[in-house]
């Protein structure tokens, strides 16, 4: 694979009694941030496939209601270039659990508007995608 091509990454803002649930990035660009669940989109799978597999691998939990959020073209991480699809989710089932412990420290859920720092460049634009209804971004 060409590494001087960039890769498609989903994260997913997974919404439960209003919170949101965020895990703290480790070993990997972000390490020490905030994100949502997500992860690299496969050969032929679908945005809603690649959400539900992901959420499911690092978190355990079950998500409904998958909707778009926005598109955005990210640079910001040196060495890495991904084309990011942010996704919105209902939780559905499950209590989160770090299943992944070699990416991810903990798993909590946290108000709109009482959010961890520092949070994962994504999470950044997801947030004021959320507020304001913009829905690309290239940065």
């Amino acid at each position: 694979m060409d590494e001087n091509r960039p890769k498609v990454g989903i994260g997913v803002m997974i919404f439960k009694d209003r919170m949101v649930l965020m895990g703290k990035r480790k070993n990997a660009h972000g390490s020490g941030e905030y994100a949502w669940p997500g992860g690299h989109l496969e050969y032929t799978e679908s945005f809603e496939g690649c959400a539900i597999r992901e959420v499911k691998e690092e978190t355990g939990i079950e998500i409904e209601n998958i909707r778009f959020q926005f598109l955005a073209n990210i640079k910001k991480y040196a060495n890495k270039h991904y084309c990011h699809i942010g996704l919105i989710a209902d939780w559905k089932s499950g209590e989160p659990k770090v299943l992944e412990p070699d990416k991810c420290e903990e798993w909590n859920w946290y108000e709109i508007d009482k959010l961890p720092t520092p949070m994962f460049y994504m999470c950044e634009l997801s947030v004021e995608s959320y507020k304001t209804g913009r829905n690309y971004f290239d940065s």
